[in-house]
């Protein structure tokens, strides 16, 4: 790719627009854009091969550093959270050079939707997949780094975490080069900035704290670990993991991977907290010449109990047997 790039402004394509590649020379027919970072704005696009997510950027370096990390996950690619990687060129436009880099367009839903349309156990399973890829990624020597629900997709059937944006990515010993806040260890001043593999497995905690507070919040006080504490005891989705979070907001998981095994432990201890409440009988004597229809009434409650102890059971099994799924697609 040629070096000589436009810094001075943003590439800003309209609808409909058509964009070919300088060196490839594959056209490209902008239909929206999707989403807009620090180091480029991603649009969906229309191609020879169908819808495509077109990063156009200003700075090759960062680009470049994405293409890399983008090029390792089409080496593994089922296992891994990122898109595939299509097309690598540069756009010419008013003078003006761009690079740009063509992706796999996903399809899904957003995680925090996701998770408000769906069961709480959904909470657990999606951290168990998500500590996986992230520890291949974390092997490959790179982290994530702006790691957050507005950069993840839930894909499926079967349902899949998948990365929308790796322009966070960082090699392990830098800084971290990207960061939202809410999900940033040095804002709560629990860590440094330094790209490791605790800066992920911070934001994993803070991803599934913001899915219990959707609208996130602030810290307050003097003691930020208190009051993160103290938000988790108050939201009964977090419990079953309260341990697992404060471990990880505290730096004392090593990696993904002994993360991800006490999560998987948490799940299994939890999976039937689905708890279905049962009213207990009273003792009572039978009553003499008691009429049909309060017979037919008492058989009718007994059938409605016996049929959710059955979904219930039903549910239990059916997510244990999606959680041997997903191990099996991690190994």
């Amino acid at each position: 790719m040629k070096n000589s790039y436009s810094k001075s402004q943003e590439c800003k394509l309209e609808s409909g627009s058509k964009i070919v590649g300088k060196w490839h020379s594959h056209p490209y027919k902008i239909v929206r854009t999707l989403g807009a970072g620090a180091t480029g704005t991603v649009y969906l696009a229309e191609s020879a091969h169908g819808l495509v997510a077109v990063k156009v950027g200003t700075d090759s370096m960062s680009i470049t550093s994405e293409v890399n990390v983008l090029k390792h996950f089409s080496k593994v690619q089922g296992q891994v959270l990122g898109p595939s990687l299509l097309d690598v060129d540069d756009l010419v436009t008013q003078g003006d050079t761009y690079p740009f880099y063509v992706m796999e367009y996903l399809k899904g839903e957003p995680f925090i939707f996701y998770m408000q349309n769906r069961g709480r156990e959904w909470l657990g399973i999606l951290m168990i997949q998500l500590l996986g890829d992230l520890q291949r990624l974390h092997t490959a020597g790179w982290v994530f780094g702006d790691l957050k629900p507005d950069n993840v997709l839930v894909t499926g059937p079967p349902a899949k975490i998948r990365w929308l944006d790796v322009g966070g990515t960082t090699l392990i010993g830098r800084s971290i080069k990207e960061y939202t806040e809410f999900f940033d260890r040095g804002y709560w001043g629990l860590g440094s900035r330094k790209a490791e593999p605790s800066y992920d497995l911070f934001a994993v905690a803070m991803v599934m704290i913001n899915c219990a507070y959707p609208r996130r919040f602030e810290k307050q006080g003097e003691k930020p670990l208190a009051f993160l504490k103290q938000k988790i005891e108050q939201e009964s989705l977090l419990l079953p993991y309260r341990d697992v979070i404060m471990n990880a907001l505290q730096g004392k998981y090593e990696n993904a991977a002994s993360m991800r095994e006490q999560m998987v432990k948490a799940v299994s201890k939890s999976s039937t907290y689905k708890h279905i409440p049962q009213k207990k009988d009273k003792d009572q004597k039978p009553v003499k010449n008691a009429k049909k229809n309060k017979k037919q009434r008492i058989t009718k409650k007994e059938r409605k109990s016996s049929y959710f102890v059955e979904i219930f059971l039903l549910s239990s099994f059916l997510l244990l047997v999606y959680i041997l799924y997903l191990f099996g697609q991690m190994m």
